[in-house]
């Protein structure tokens, strides 16, 4: 997991995926597919208390938008414009344990 961004409005986290899973995990394991390691960001909508995980073809897209900002260091405002597009698609509220 890495912290990739973080302001007053959003959380923006890159879920990477275990590459080294313990022998416990695949003991724990029934399943002898092997599973595909997936990478995933979470961005979190501080404002409405909600959240959303971009996995798969939305994971991609996103990537090259850091990319791309990598590239061209945009400005603040044009990264919360980008994340704001991405907090209507957030529905699952942020439960703190």
């Amino acid at each position: 997991m890495q912290m990739l961004y973080d302001s007053d409005s959003f959380v923006v986290v890159h879920m990477l995926p275990d590459e080294n899973p313990t022998d416990e995990a695949a003991a724990r394991s029934t399943d002898a597919t092997p599973q595909l390691a997936r990478h995933g960001f979470e961005i979190v909508d501080k404002r409405s208390g909600k959240e959303v995980y971009l996995d798969g073809s939305w994971a991609e897209m996103f990537q090259q938008r850091i990319l791309e900002w990598q590239r061209n260091t945009p400005t603040q405002e044009e990264v919360e414009d980008t994340l704001e597009g991405y907090a209507g698609l957030a529905q699952q509220p942020v439960i703190v344990h």
